[in-house]
């Protein structure tokens, strides 16, 4: 499978409501949430008028002419806000396309990406239960807070 990973182009910011929806985490077991709860400002906060933001950022996966996974930061109010300078992480991937290491690359190219630009540090929450945790230990995130359900946690370049 040949995927390339590139910068996504402001035309395609509209898939990034099917990432945020590929985003939510199911537990096993769990029926997956209806689609329109990507329209709660909660979620919203991480597409709603993406690109026009200071420090907006979008990498994709790229399966021949398909976008299989997205991986964008934007500094916000989210679940896993440290501070105003601190872009949060979001990313996903299509089902068919998660557990073959593409989400790692999408990682280590945006923790390259911002580091390039001088950015010192970024956030994610995680639910404690995700099989991605895993992933961000091994791309350098480490847990600075919890709760019952969820890991903060921070990489720090």
């Amino acid at each position: 499978m040949d995927i390339v990973i590139r910068e996504m182009r402001q035309e395609e910011y509209p898939l990034l409501e099917e990432f945020l929806y590929q985003a939510i985490f199911i537990p096993k077991g769990a029926e997956p949430p209806p689609r329109d709860i990507t329209s709660k400002p909660e979620l919203q906060v991480y597409v709603q008028n993406f690109g026009q933001q200071e420090g907006d950022d979008c990498l994709c996966a790229q399966c021949g002419g398909e976008i299989v996974g997205a991986v964008w930061v934007r500094i916000m109010d989210d679940y896993g806000h440290i501070d105003e300078n601190t872009p949060s992480f979001a990313i996903s991937l299509l089902p068919q396309f998660r557990g073959q290491g593409i989400g790692t690359r999408l990682m280590r190219a945006m923790l390259e990406r911002l580091a390039q630009k001088g950015v010192k540090q970024a956030s994610l929450a995680v639910q404690k239960d995700n099989y991605a945790v895993k992933m961000y230990r091994r791309c350098g995130f480490e847990t600075v807070s919890e709760n019952e359900q969820e890991y903060i946690m921070v990489y720090r370049a």
